[in-house]
Parts: C-alpha cells; structure tokens; sequence
C-alpha cells in the first residue's frame, strides 16, 4: 500500500484497492492473475492512480465524441440523430437560441429580433457558458458548419470537466481514489457527456464536496451556488448539509456554507435579473408550465391511463412537490434516526436520487448527476454496472421513441417506451434503498468497512459526536469504526 503521491491527499491512510475491497472486481481479476499481493509495490511510477483515472476520463470522453461521428458528418440535420443514438442539444440550441446570430442569452428579447429565436431556457451560468463557447466560432462559415463547429468546442470544455470531475471525485473519496474509476469510466459520461451543458453543475457541485470534504465549508457554499446558477439541483445538497450538521452539532458551519451559497447564487443572477427581468425568468417560468414529459414517472401515468393519468401541469407540479417533500422529511428521520450518522455522500445521493424519481422531466444526461454520487455513496461496481445498464436502456429507447411519434410504425410504441422508463425508475430506486441498507446496517458500507473512517468526504462532520438524535444512539455518542483499513484481506459480498 502507498499514498499517492501526486499531490497532497485528503488522508494519509493507505489506499484502498477495488481488487481487495469488492469481491466482484477480486473474481473478474483472476483474468489478469488475480488481486494484488498483500506486499506488492504500487505507485511507485510516474503512473499514479490520480493520472491513471485523469487518462480513463479523457478515453471516455474521446469514445463518446466518436459515438456521435454519425451525427456530427451529417450535421444533425437527418433521423440519424436517433437511429443512431448520437443526438445533442448542442448544435441544435446554437441554431434556435440566438447563439448563431450573437445574441447574448438573457439580455438580447427575442422580440427585438422579429422573434427569430427562442430565450435560453437554463440557469445563467449553463447560458453564459453556451455564450462564451460561441464566440469562439467563425462567424463567415455557413451555419451548419458552425453547429459543427460550435459542437467541437463543447466537446473540447465536457472533456476538461470530466477531467476536473474525475480529479475532485478521487480526492474526496480519500483513502479510496479509485472509487473514481467509476465516474471517469461510467457509461452515462459516455453516452451524454456531449448531450447539453450539465456537467458544468456536476463538476461545481463535485468541487463543493472536495472543499467539504477539507473543511473549507465556504468555498464550499461558494461552488455549490455556482453549481445551483447552472443547474438547480446542487441546492439540494444544502438539505443533507443541514440534517448532518443537526445532528453532529455542526450548524456553524453549515451556516457558512448555506450563507456562502446564497450569496455566491446572488452575485451572479441578481445582474441579469436587473438586466433583463423576463429573460432571467424564463427558466423558471418554463420549469413551472412544463408539463410530465420524457423519462418521467408522470408521462408513464399519463400513457397507462390509470387513475392518475391526464393529470394537469399544476396538479403534477403540486403532487411532485408533495411526494418531494415527503422524501425530505423521510431522509431527516433517516439522518437523525440511523443508529449511526449517514455519510454527507450517501444523503447527498438519496437526495438527487429522489428528485430525480418524482420529477416530470428526467432528460438522459441527468443521469451524470447522480455519477459521482453514486461512486461515492456506494463504491461497488456490479452494483454501478447494473444501474448503467438500466441507463443505458433508457438512453437508446427514448430516441427510438421519439421516431415512433414522428413516423409512427418505425420506432419504438409507448408500451416499450414505458417499460424503459420503468426500468431506469427501478434501477435507480434499487441503487437507492442499497444506500439507505447501508446507512441503517454500516457494516454494509464499502467505505466505512474498508477504511474504518466514519466520513472521509464529511469534512467537519468526519469522527464528531453526535448531538441530536432520534430513534438512534444517545446524544454525545461519537461514531466507532466498523474496521480496520483493508490491506489484502477479502471480504465477502454484500
């Protein structure tokens, strides 16, 4: 076992390798001889397991731009988009969102252009990234020639925040840097990592857990505004941030952390909100009037034609917030009342991991939401591979589907369509309620049980004692260690 010695670590506990820890990876090691002894030397080469996984994320990413080959030599301009599962909101929202024209998203009313385009339709950090990455594009080249072009760029800045994400997710794991393996070599980064701009909020929000995780909970904060500027959900992790810091007696620096967002939300919103109020607004009012649609459980309601089919928009809009909050309170009970304090990754997951089951829309990219929080709530692979999977179902059936309402009779019907939905629902529930039997039987969690660490990503909340409890552990009660680090031993799969 070795450090890595790349750059200053989180820990200087020993590193935990997924041949020892996951049984799973033990077995499918024996192809290559088999897990490494208890006295072989690692990292002893320029080839450090934090440049290992950096190299793995730039390979992914790689393979996803070649996956979108055939719709980048048509331009995105044919049903290949589909046929093929290549599509990209890139090219297509730099031609209908003003970017082509130059535009500034926001500020410029697409009433004062006779209404040739449509308002960007994302927070303003998201709009202010698709800008940026526009003026870069020669603006003499025909337009499809630009989209292309645009879309090369974007591919060139998704694959310097995988990197990034990839980077952050490793530190944060601490003692096990290859849980990170799982992010930078994830199915999802390749199939959607070019889809839209969401892994701006992934790698913000991956930013804020790194500087939690080293007690800087206002820099921290300060991500995670920016993170919810870009997507809204890295907010919710302010939610796990509050019931841990409760229960751990740490609302200081919870406090710092919230404070540090709000603010760092503020500063950048609060000029375009002045700037143009309606522009700023769109998102949000979109958001609110958007009906159930792709990926959601609503739409498959809708389709069934049970007793909640044909719901209205505010009728979803008003029972998804109900079930949402519903959700909250049960994680709350579930972090106040776990014989032992959840780590800040696991209700960090749960938390996404609910939005995404009640919301109305669960568009194919938001599955690298839940990536990284995934490989660090539960870091089994089999268990990752298999909600992949379900993913990777839903990826290619929802552009088939999109044929069967175009031309109906080519792709795929609703009835298959559901199931797909279904599929992707349950995957990720299951994956839930693994973490949650975490939580309420630790000696289940690969973190605690390979490391003996009660949270390396907790930051503050790493060893404190806790002080409001409920249906747990008396209050003052500090958190014991499951075991000792693992340093060959295997243990049995669970």
């Amino acid at each position: 076992m070795t450090t890595d010695p790349s750059g200053p670590s989180p820990s200087s506990d020993p590193i935990v390798l997924p041949s020892h820890d996951d049984a799973w990876v033990a077995s499918l090691s024996g192809a290559i001889g088999g897990p490494l002894g208890r006295h072989a030397l690692i990292g002893g080469s320029w080839w450090t397991p934090i440049r290992i996984l950096l190299l793995m994320a730039v390979v992914t990413c790689s393979l996803g731009v070649l996956a979108d080959q055939p719709c980048r030599a048509e331009d995105w301009t044919t049903n290949r988009q589909y046929t093929a599962a290549c599509y990209s909101d890139v090219p297509h929202l730099f031609r209908l969102r003003g970017l082509a024209q130059g535009y500034v998203p926001y500020l410029d009313d697409p009433a004062d252009h006779a209404n040739s385009y449509e308002q960007v339709e994302y927070p303003v950090l998201t709009g202010a990234l698709m800008y940026v990455e526009s003026l870069v594009v020669p603006k003499s080249w025909p337009l499809n020639d630009r989209a292309r072009f645009y879309y090369d760029v974007n591919a060139v800045v998704v694959a310097l925040l995988a990197v990034i994400l990839v980077w952050a997710t490793a530190r944060t794991a601490g003692p096990r840097p290859w849980d990170a393996a799982m992010v930078a070599l994830a199915p999802g980064l390749l199939l959607t990592g070019t889809l839209n701009w969401d892994l701006l909020a992934v790698t913000l929000t991956a930013g804020s857990m790194l500087l939690w995780a080293r007690e800087r909970p206002g820099w921290s904060g300060v991500l995670l505004g920016l993170g919810a500027a870009a997507k809204f959900y890295p907010a919710l992790l302010l939610i796990p941030l509050i019931i841990l810091c409760l229960r751990a007696g740490r609302l200081r620096a919870f406090t710092v952390s919230a404070v540090a967002a709000v603010v760092a939300w503020l500063v950048v919103n609060v000029p375009v909100l002045l700037a143009n109020p309606g522009g700023w607004a769109h998102f949000y009012s979109m958001s609110r009037e958007r009906g159930a649609d792709f990926g959601s459980i609503w739409l498959v309601l809708n389709t069934t034609h049970g007793p909640l089919s044909g719901l209205s928009t505010s009728q979803v809009n008003t029972l998804g917030a109900m079930v949402f909050a519903l959700g909250c309170l049960a994680l709350a009970i579930l972090g106040l009342g776990a014989a032992r304090r959840p780590r800040y990754a696991q209700l960090a997951f749960l938390v996404v991991a609910l939005l995404l089951l009640v919301n109305k829309v669960v568009s194919p990219q938001y599955v690298l939401w839940l990536i990284p929080l995934a490989a660090l709530a539960r870091p089994r692979w089999r268990d990752f591979l298999l909600w992949s999977a379900a993913q990777a179902v839903y990826f290619v059936a929802v552009w088939w589907y999109i044929i069967e309402i175009d031309d109906p009779g080519k792709g795929l019907p609703v009835g298959g369509y559901d199931l797909a939905v279904l599929l992707q629902i349950g995957a990720t529930a299951v994956y839930a309620a693994l973490v949650v039997r975490d939580v309420l039987r630790p000696a289940h969690d690969p973190v605690r049980s390979s490391t003996g660490r009660d949270d390396p990503g907790g930051g503050v909340l790493d060893g404190a004692t806790d002080v409001v409890t409920i249906f747990g552990q008396g209050a003052g009660s500090r958190p014991a260690h499951t075991a000792k680090p693992l340093t060959g031993s295997m243990p049995s799969e669970v």
